[in-house]
């Protein structure tokens, strides 16, 4: 067995801390979650923002943030509303486990900190829905702990500025072990956000725009022309594919029929159409009401992170009372379309009614 290489030495990194923050001083986005120059950050700003940004687009969080923040000011706020509160106002952002861990989280500081959210990284870290990037971020940014959060953007110009072939994800653990003792003694939130808006902005996966970049000078793989190559990956498994069957009902009062899904389990707590898996030699529980059933053409193709869903939709029109016969399986009620926006309703099921003509395309959330 190979002895471990060393690690490697962070001190050109150190001195150039200097530089990082001048250029981030000049070229810093204007983020509705970031404190203007010369003001304290606020935690709770600060916490929910890394929450939103998980998996979501920067331009996607900004539109929605000071909406979110207005509704749920406080984590008192959050925990008084509820989960479903918290899951309607997050409708659209997709990834609604972390709306659901949000809330845990804010009921989690009111339990455990009187509503404040704790400067400590291990504090943080044992949060729900909190961790080892989302309890740095929050330790440097909002309260200048000497942390350096590390996510893919960090990650990557620390990757390529040190010359690493450590493949991701798996250097992530790695870095972060490193990575706090790059923090300066002082400004180390501002440092940690120039790292972060360095790999969003200029050290970009592809392209990278190096003469615009302060650590140009001192990169190893720039010096080296491996800009392309590096940060490595390992090759990433193929998602299963889960083949379901939709059934969508809608009546001439414009209400569709929706279930709410269960409180464990995929899309956990959420509102969509009712569907059935589909596997071979299997009939399936059938839809949930008597009515004239037809197949769209086509199926609508939803990823998830660990999961494909190829959904073909059935879509049937019923009068405007509730048809005859048996009841609606449990959980199963029948909703104005005009009044989605009041549902936590996940983007799969905005896709299916758009897929079915019943809600304009541009009306789906982004996000999954």
């Amino acid at each position: 067995m190979s002895a471990p290489s060393p690690p490697p030495s962070l001190d050109p990194l150190r001195s150039a801390s200097g530089r990082l923050l001048a250029w981030y001083d000049a070229h810093a986005r204007a983020l509705p979650w970031r404190a203007p120059a010369g003001h304290w950050p606020d935690p709770w700003r600060v916490l929910v923002s890394e929450f939103m940004l998980q998996q979501t687009t920067v331009a996607t969080v900004a539109t929605r943030f000071e909406t979110f923040l207005a509704r749920f000011p406080t984590p008192r706020a959050m925990a008084e509303a509820g989960a479903d509160a918290v899951l309607e106002a997050w409708s659209g952002l997709g990834y609604y486990r972390r709306a659901r861990h949000l809330h845990a989280c804010a009921a989690a500081l009111v339990a455990r900190h009187g509503g404040r959210v704790p400067a400590e990284e291990t504090a943080l870290a044992a949060l729900p829905g909190v961790g080892p990037y989302t309890a740095a971020a929050v330790a440097a940014i909002a309260f200048d702990r000497p942390t350096v959060p590390v996510d893919g953007n960090v990650a990557r110009v620390l990757l390529r500025v040190l010359g690493l072939d450590w493949p991701l994800p798996g250097a992530l653990a790695r870095l972060r072990r490193l990575a706090p003792a790059l923090a300066p003694p002082v400004r180390a939130g501002d440092h940690a956000q120039a790292l972060i808006e360095l790999g969003a902005l200029v050290c970009r996966p592809r392209a990278p725009a190096c003469p615009r970049c302060p650590l140009a000078g001192l990169c190893v793989a720039r010096a080296g022309g491996r800009t392309d190559e590096l940060p490595r990956r390992d090759p990433r498994p193929s998602r299963p594919v889960r083949r379901v069957r939709a059934w969508l009902a809608h009546d001439g009062a414009g209400r569709v029929l929706l279930r709410r899904r269960p409180p464990r389990g995929l899309l956990a707590g959420l509102v969509d159409v009712p569907s059935e898996p589909l596997r071979a030699g299997e009939t399936g529980g059938g839809p949930p009401l008597a009515a004239d059933w037809r197949p769209l053409p086509g199926e609508v193709r939803h990823l998830f992170t660990h999961l494909e869903l190829r959904v073909r939709l059935h879509l049937a029109r019923v009068r405007a009372s509730p048809p005859p016969g048996r009841p609606p399986p449990e959980g199963v009620f029948w909703w104005p379309l005009a009044r989605l926006e009041a549902l936590p309703l996940a983007t799969l099921g905005r896709r299916l009614l758009a897929h079915a003509g019943l809600l304009p395309s541009g009306r789906q959330a982004s996000g999954r």
